[in-house]
């Protein structure tokens, strides 16, 4: 199922407007800190619905901001996250940062 435009920009609102906890599950796991690099394809599709969609969004916001950038198109991030969906049931063990790097790409 293809993520849409709005849910992308109500990602990015939400990322934008507040800090953001990647995953609610990762953490009730493993309390400890923990980096963006930890996570893995398995880890994001493991996640259903709106915590997939805010993990995948904040992928997106984390590497836009990591490239100093603040623009971005909304038609290529569906593009994108819809190849990112695809590469990581392909790939479960990569880390999910290095799928989002390759598809952005």
């Amino acid at each position: 199922m293809p993520i849409t435009k709005t849910i992308i920009a109500a990602g990015f609102a939400v990322l934008l407007g507040s800090v953001t906890t990647f995953s609610a599950s990762a953490v009730a796991q493993d309390s400890g800190a923990r980096k963006v690099e930890q996570y893995t394809c398995k880890d994001i599709m493991r996640e259903s619905g709106s915590t997939r969609d805010t993990a995948i969004a904040f992928l997106h916001g984390f590497l836009l901001g990591k490239s100093g950038s603040d623009g971005f198109d909304l038609e290529a991030l569906t593009k994108q996250t819809d190849a990112f969906i695809d590469h990581c049931l392909d790939n479960p063990a990569q880390k999910a940062m290095d799928a989002m790097m390759k598809v952005k790409s």
